[in-house]
């Protein structure tokens, strides 16, 4: 795939995602985006780089001060590592998916299980999907972000209890079908390399792997004098 349509649909992704996590709007760079989260889970913002070159990141990361900032940078790790130092710490790799919404299913794929039941709802440009297990409990979720003819799924959990019970492809298959009746036409993710198969066997194709880099905080220096 083409730098360019890697660029475009890296912006397409953020579009949804900011959506999703409501972080603020992106900031245009000359190498991507900014973009200010402040989520309480420990990401005060991130830059994105759709091609990021060795100049870029290393001058980029020396002017980066404040921890839980995180580089997202679509390359792959053994590429970017070499780039910066200790304090960055790498993440688990994604990768940059996409998939044309319709109505359809894919073939062969199976329906809530007995014992299941399945609540969506869309609110602030966010559509969710609830999947709990008889007694009440979570059991899987999900949800997506909209961006007129785009839908951005994000943060798909499935509970440990019950997984390989087919709950993902539940909850992928309701956002798309949400998303489609909302109007998105496109699907763009990052997924990990665990969601990969999952996001393939449902109709996903797989563009370019995304390093993530988050900056920690120091740790004090210890005093080795009595």
């Amino acid at each position: 795939m083409s730098q360019s349509n890697t660029t475009e649909l890296v912006r397409m992704w953020i579009s949804g995602w900011v959506a999703s996590r409501g972080a603020a709007d992106p900031v245009e760079r000359p190498w991507g985006w900014t973009i200010d989260v402040g989520s309480p889970t420990g990401e005060v913002g991130r830059h994105v780089l759709p091609e990021p070159t060795e100049a870029e990141v290393r001058k980029l990361a020396e002017a980066t001060t404040a921890p839980t900032t995180w580089l997202k940078l679509f390359a792959e790790d053994d590429t970017v590592r070499p780039w910066l130092g200790p304090q960055w710490r790498l993440d688990r790799p994604g990768f940059l998916m996409t998939a044309p919404l319709t109505t359809e299913q894919p073939l062969g794929q199976p329906g809530l299980p007995a014992g299941y039941t399945l609540t969506t709802w869309a609110r602030g440009g966010v559509l969710r999907a609830l999947v709990r297990s008889e007694d009440g409990h979570l059991a899987a979720r999900g949800q997506a972000g909209l961006a007129g003819a785009v839908a951005v799924p994000d943060q798909i959990v499935t509970a440990p209890d019950h997984r390989r019970r087919g709950l993902g492809s539940v909850v992928m298959r309701a956002l798309q079908a949400g998303a489609y009746e909302a109007g998105a036409r496109t699907g763009v993710l990052v997924g990990t390399a665990a969601g990969q198969s999952l996001y393939t066997a449902l109709g996903w194709t797989t563009h370019a792997p995304m390093a993530s880099l988050v900056l920690e905080a120091a740790t004090p220096e210890q005093n080795w004098v009595d």
